[in-house]
């Protein structure tokens, strides 16, 4: 009894953590969820949102140069030896001769001490109001990067999403392979063991099933990365349980059929044209803000301080200190620069026009990717119609195959053949549903529909 109870410890508490594991994984992802989840949690949008925040703070920085800047200055000094200026001996003693050397004396007190504060104020600044403008539309080029990576992480689950699922099915075909294959490896053994069929019969089907079980831990394998793939473009821990609810047979072919023909496209809805359309308009600011380098600059300044100095230091706090305060207004002209305005002009325009000519290039890239993914859709319709008709008549040659062996009139190496052909056909139905739903994919990225949810 006690043997017994060392033996169902050990194992209850393995059957607890199965089934605190099992129930780890038992949170389900539809490709929207699991989009959703990536929108919150992946690491490259979180990225991109900490551009935005350092775009905000940015913005700020320029918004700060038009507000009024105080400083203040507080000094102390000790004149260690007080410089002396030199002056005509007979400054100060007309009867002195005229050729009697200059007199050196002393200007300035051993210490001396200023407080002072000032406050700058810019009045106006062409180049300043035209960096005002610009700050909204540099906020908006932020969250239009922000959004651009949704769409790119987007595209990356829902493309993991779907490879899981097709690799899930390559097991499911597989294990049934193995699952017929094995059946008849018995009921083969049976018939060898009484003579009805050779040794020979029985090696090649333990063959196929070695070679089926081969595949499977290979396409096992394949799931596991697939899964650590889909979990990384998610940002989902890796030892976190996940399962996918969607299932790529319940993909709604007839309504990817009607996408086959040339699709129309709105380049506003491409996150990238509208990043483009920022771009230029921030150029066109950049090339306001160079000549509004012309214009005057006017600021206003005033400042008001004390200040004393005596021999002595403790004199220098104790005696009064004398007020002093100065008012200026400032008005800057720019007269000539040597033309580094002029050529800074003539680049800026250059800058503006690549990114016209980046539009056109963009517009035809759109045009090229769509037109591309309806002939991809096409093409995977035709291979998929295909599959399924092949599929059909493997499943018909393996059952008429089978038939034929049980009965005695068919051969062992038909039968094998044909279990391959049938595995084949089903891989191949599925490689050609996985090509048809990621051109799909494509298709809704090319004309700015594969992710619209919250900003």
């Amino acid at each position: 009894m006690r043997n017994e109870r060392k033996f169902y410890s050990p194992l209850i508490a393995i059957v607890m953590v199965c089934f605190a594991l099992q129930g780890k994984a038992q949170q389900g992802y539809s490709l929207h969820q699991a989009i959703d989840y990536a929108i919150d949690h992946n690491l490259n949008i979180k990225n991109s949102k900490l551009n935005a925040l350092s775009a905000e703070a940015r913005i700020g920085e320029v918004r700060a140069i038009g507000l009024p800047q105080v400083s203040a200055n507080v000094n102390l000094t000790d004149n260690l030896i007080i410089q002396r200026f030199f002056l005509p001996a007979n400054a100060f003693d007309p009867t002195a001769p005229a050729d009697a050397p200059p007199a050196a004396v002393k200007f300035g007190v051993k210490y001396s001490g200023s407080a002072s504060a000032t406050l700058n104020q810019l009045l106006f600044n062409g180049t300043y109001l035209v960096g005002l403008k610009a700050a909204a539309t540099y906020r908006e080029l932020a969250q239009k990067q922000v959004k651009q990576t949704k769409v790119t992480v987007a595209e990356s689950v829902a493309k993991a999403y779907y490879s899981v699922q097709v690799a899930e099915e390559r097991a499911k075909v597989l294990d049934v392979n193995i699952s017929r294959v094995d059946s008849l490896l018995a009921e083969t053994k049976i018939l060898n063991e009484n003579g009805f069929v050779e040794l020979l019969d029985v090696n090649r089907l333990e063959v196929q099933v070695n070679n089926l079980e081969t595949e499977r831990k290979k396409v096992q394998n394949l799931i596991e990365l697939s899964y650590s793939l889909l979990k990384y473009q998610m940002g989902m821990p890796l030892e976190e349980g996940v399962v996918l609810t969607d299932d790529i047979k319940s993909e709604n072919v007839d309504a990817i059929k009607s996408e086959m023909i040339m699709p129309q496209v709105d380049y506003a809805n491409r996150v990238e044209f509208s990043l483009l359309e920022t771009q230029k308009e921030l150029a066109d600011l950049d090339l306001r803000s160079i000549r509004s380098g012309y214009l005057p600059v006017l600021s206003a300044s005033i400042g008001y301080g004390h200040n004393n100095g005596r021999d002595k230091l403790g004199d220098l706090f104790s005696s009064k200190w004398f007020n002093n305060s100065i008012l200026s207004l400032n008005l800057n002209i720019p007269i000539f620069d040597g033309f580094t305005k002029k050529y800074q002009i003539d680049q800026k325009k250059i800058a503006l026009d690549q990114v016209k000519v980046g539009q056109t290039l963009l517009e035809q890239s759109i045009d090229l990717e769509a037109s591309q993914a309806a002939t991809t859709i096409k093409n995977a319709v035709s291979a998929l119609e295909t599959q399924e008709r092949n599929l059909k008549l493997s499943k018909e040659v393996a059952r008429i195959s089978n038939i034929k062996y049980k009965e005695g009139v068919g051969s062992n190496i038909e039968v094998i053949d044909a279990e391959s052909s049938l595995k084949e056909s089903e891989t191949n139905y599925f490689a050609a549903l996985y090509d048809l739903v990621i051109a799909k994919i494509d298709l809704k990225k090319a004309k700015g529909e594969l992710y619209t949810g919250h900003e």
